[in-house]
């Protein structure tokens, strides 16, 4: 099989309470601890590797993130799918052509821009374009920001992923929903539910997001930042 075959079998018949967990890392060394660590894939956060080099989330030049992308693809033996963002103005099959060079097997689009959502209709012509380009070697998850940036109204999210998944999405990311709509998303949403997790401890487990329907859980730039805290907590006990 295929990385992108291999990656999207991890998706299908999840049972309750087993969603496939994703970890982000954002460079080469963090990718080979992942992998070290058993994780079947990986899935790079735009906003940690914008930290690792030096940019504020949303900012990092498209050439710096499809090379970012691509140390961690060749760092690693498991499927790396890749957030990029809004696409960076790329037309949908340069997008697909860099993804590849990079080594992805998947990648992260959202519908917005600026913090404002985009018109679902044009976003879901623009994903069904990707998908075109990409045929089968893509494994494409639409992020679905009515939560983070629109009126957390979860029937508009159902009704733009319905959208993108009949564009052509393997996979729709309602990110910032909250685990009580984690059900009513799930009812109404077809195919893999994305879902964010956290790190902090302070929201549902893995398994238990699992629980509420998610498909897979990934954790955006989480996990950069709490290794960087302990970089700092470590830093500052050398001064002690």
């Amino acid at each position: 099989m295929s990385k992108v075959d291999v990656f999207r079998a991890l998706h299908r018949n999840r049972l309750p309470g087993d969603p496939l967990v994703l970890p982000g890392p954002w460079d080469a060394v963090s990718a080979r601890v992942c992998e070290e660590a058993g994780f079947p894939a990986l899935a790079t956060p735009s906003a940690g590797i914008a930290a690792a080099l030096g940019h504020e989330d949303g900012s990092t030049p498209a050439d710096e993130m499809f090379a970012a992308v691509a140390r961690v693809c060749g760092a690693v033996d498991v499927p790396v799918s890749a957030d990029v963002e809004g696409g960076y103005g790329l037309a949908p099959k340069e997008l697909v052509e860099r993804l590849l060079e990079a080594g992805a097997v998947g990648c992260n689009l959202e519908d917005s821009e600026n913090g404002t959502l985009k018109d679902p209709h044009r976003h879901a012509d623009w994903l069904a374009e990707v998908r075109y380009a990409a045929g089968d070697l893509l494994f494409v998850n639409a992020r679905v920001d009515t939560f983070a940036h629109g009126d957390g109204d979860p029937e508009r999210a159902i009704e733009r992923a319905a959208l993108y998944v009949a564009a052509g999405a393997d996979c729709v990311y309602p990110i910032g929903a909250t685990a009580h709509v984690l059900p009513l998303l799930r009812s109404g949403i077809q195919g893999p539910l994305n879902v964010f997790g956290r790190l902090d401890g302070e929201g549902p487990s893995p398994t238990e997001l699992g629980e509420l329907g998610a498909t897979r859980v990934t954790f955006g730039p989480g996990l950069q930042r709490r290794a960087a805290r302990q970089m700092r907590e470590l830093a500052d006990s050398l001064r002690t």
